[in-house]
């Protein structure tokens, strides 16, 4: 068994994976996460997802600003001589002088099938993208971004009305299960990295806000894709007399008509080709809303054209 683990990790994927180790046993030496970032609204600090894990089950935290030609994690990480690294959507890219202190090496949690979708946003554009499906990979990190040799991945389907915090839910308890295996292989030395087949590369680049606004003139499918893998933020959104409206939930619907337009009573919108029936919206400033309770009091009724 490991004698030290560093565990750096952030969002809420972090947490059944550092979770997992912590219950089986694996002992966390330190938790590299994110600062507290204050929230959108008023100057209220908020930890981290996996700060307020370790802080219920008492593993000391670290929360640097950076990591990149910071002298004292250096000499802290070197003083600690860990076995090995785990690194799950920590949000911070790896310096090349800290990838030799663990003696194991980094290990890395990426929710796709590398070489697919290397970067900051796989999960979501394996939605966007209409996938069938895309898993995890375990892989060494190296000086270039998901880049290093993967030893083991795990497929998953991916069906066509999960959003992306479902997906992300299912693929962070997967790889919770599969991670005890992958490290107990490391450390007995008998499991093998294999390099990636780098010309097959595609990059999942981080969300922008903008890429929310709906084009009706797409296809329904890829509409319904844009709403499902940007749930729940940014969201996908449409614009009426200068107010944002946020599709949470939408299906596919096969009315025909000009694209933008609001074709029945229920609230089916035409697309490009084809046309979806929003399930749950939410109005800028206000509560989300069941359609049903949406239609008693908005203007847009049938007949509407919101493109």
């Amino acid at each position: 068994m490991y004698k030290k683990i560093v565990f750096m990790g952030t969002s809420y994927f972090a947490v059944p994976i550092l979770k997992s180790l912590y219950q089986n046993g694996y002992p966390i030496s330190v938790v590299y996460t994110q600062p507290p970032k204050k929230s959108n609204r008023g100057q209220k600090l908020n930890k981290s997802p996996i700060n307020l894990f370790c802080e219920n089950i008492s593993l000391e935290v670290r929360t640097p600003q950076f990591l990149k030609n910071n002298n004292e994690e250096e000499v802290y990480l070197k003083d600690l001589k860990p076995d090995i690294i785990v690194v799950v959507s920590y949000g911070q890219i790896i310096p090349i002088n800290l990838l030799n202190i663990p003696k194991k090496g980094f290990l890395n949690v990426h929710a796709s099938l590398l070489p697919k979708l290397r970067g900051a946003a796989p999960i979501q554009r394996s939605i966007m993208n209409l996938d069938k499906e895309t898993g995890i990979s375990m892989m060494k990190i190296n000086e270039n971004l998901d880049e290093g040799p993967v030893c083991n991945q795990y497929t998953l389907k991916i069906s066509e009305k999960m959003n992306s915090e479902e997906l992300s839910e299912k693929l962070s308890l997967l790889a919770a299960e599969k991670i005890l295996d992958i490290l107990d292989n490391i450390y007995d030395d008998s499991i093998k990295f294999i390099d990636q087949d780098h010309p097959k590369a595609t990059y999942a680049k981080k969300i922008q806000k903008v890429e929310g606004k709906i084009d009706w003139n797409e296809n329904a499918d890829k509409i319904i894709g844009k709403i499902n893998g940007l749930y729940p933020f940014p969201g996908a959104f449409f614009i009426y007399n200068g107010e944002r409206y946020k599709i949470l939930k939408a299906e596919k619907s096969y009315t025909k008509g000009k694209a933008g337009n609001i074709i029945s009573e229920d609230f089916e919108i035409c697309c490009g080709e084809g046309s979806l029936k929003v399930l749950t919206i939410q109005r800028e400033g206000k509560r989300v809303q069941q359609i049903s309770e949406f239609l008693l009091g908005t203007q847009i009724k049938k007949g509407v054209n919101i493109g």
